[in-house]
């Protein structure tokens, strides 16, 4: 479901106000058999008002853009950990993920390390395995982070199969050598450099924990 613009009528009052002013005046002119040098002075200041009234309107569309339409994303909330991780990485793993489904437009996380899924946190995809393609292989070789603004036109988001169907903007977040931080979010172009510094700084935390981790078993999803 769409999420609606708070302050759409807010942005379109100067419009309305301006377009509205200028009209009444030019019927007033018509409307008028006779003019004082009075009321031809307030009629141009009318008009200026008039023009600068519309002009602030159409600089607040520019200036307050409409926020980017929120959906819901389609799955199931839940919360699945790696039991073979040691107490201290799981705390670290779970409160990275809190902070990131709490403070930032995230809405599902998953983390890759070494070929296996160590945790998936929120709203969760179809599937628990994930099968690197092109984007995360990339993110993985090159050790920087990929950020599809608006998934649905990259023809990349087949491979995205164990995010939600409707994920709207994805960030790859290489942890290191280790594995990468893959973050849905549910609506389009929401993260802000803000954000993906937050996302940043978190990561490098969880690479140098993972980094000290030796892993008990082979690559094997979560189920």
């Amino acid at each position: 479901m769409a999420k609606s613009d708070p302050n759409r009528v807010l942005r379109l009052l100067p419009l309305v106000a301006g377009g509205l002013g200028g009209t009444l005046l030019l019927l007033n002119r018509f409307l008028t058999p006779g003019l004082t040098e009075s009321q031809t002075r307030s009629d141009v200041m009318g008009v200026i008002l008039s023009a600068l009234l519309i002009l602030t309107g159409l600089l607040w569309q520019r200036v307050q853009p409409i926020p980017p339409e929120a959906v819901i994303l389609e799955g199931e909330e839940g919360f699945d950990l790696d039991n073979t991780l040691p107490d201290a990485l799981k705390t670290e793993l779970a409160w990275a993920s809190h902070l990131l489904l709490t403070n930032t437009v995230t809405r599902s996380v998953v983390v890759y390390v070494r070929g296996r899924v160590v945790l998936r946190r929120g709203v969760l995809g179809p599937t628990a395995t994930v099968e690197p393609g092109p984007i995360l292989t990339r993110v993985l070789e090159t050790g920087k982070a990929v950020y599809l603004v608006n998934l649905k036109i990259y023809p990349g988001r087949v491979e995205f199969t164990y995010l939600p169907p409707n994920t709207q903007g994805v960030i790859c977040q290489p942890l290191g050598d280790q594995g990468v931080l893959i973050l849905a979010a549910n609506a389009p172009r929401s993260y802000t450099k803000q954000d993906e510094a937050w996302v940043e700084g978190i990561a490098d935390k969880l690479a140098y924990s993972l980094s000290t981790f030796t892993p008990e078993t082979p690559s094997q999803p979560l189920d």
